[in-house]
């Protein structure tokens, strides 16, 4: 089902406060910066191998992450698993008992779709399904 760790996702309070760290001290490919209105945050994809690490700031006090950096601080925010088939997969893993927070798949960065598992399903580990996109 799951093909490769897609991206990391780290919350963070300022992208261009984080991205040198990434880009400069660590070496990595920066692949540039989006806004995703409908999640109400700005992302920057940096490269590493066949993955990458997904930097997420808020655009909003509302902004899921504005909420986790209230409640946890900067730090790991989510796992993304590329899959082929997101359907099948979300499918699959409801089949099997698992509590999906999106049923139906969304829009995410770069192209994606994109649908979570809750973290009380994945050990509490907030798991991102990720199909398609660049």
């Amino acid at each position: 089902m799951l093909t490769k760790i897609n991206h990391i996702g780290i919350a963070v309070a300022s992208l261009e406060e984080t991205i040198p760290f990434y880009r400069d001290r660590l070496g990595m490919t920066f692949k540039g910066t989006e806004e995703v209105p409908e999640q109400k945050v700005r992302v920057a994809f940096l490269q590493i191998g066949a993955s990458k690490i997904e930097l997420l700031e808020p655009t909003s006090a509302e902004s899921p992450i504005a909420k986790f950096l209230e409640k946890s601080g900067p730090g790991i925010h989510h796992i993304a698993y590329e899959v082929e088939d997101i359907e099948a997969a979300i499918a699959r893993l409801m089949a099997d008992g698992a509590r999906m927070i999106d049923s139906v798949p969304r829009h995410g960065a770069h192209g994606t779709r994109i649908a979570f598992v809750h973290p009380k399903s994945s050990g509490g580990v907030l798991t991102e399904l990720c199909q398609g996109g660049h």
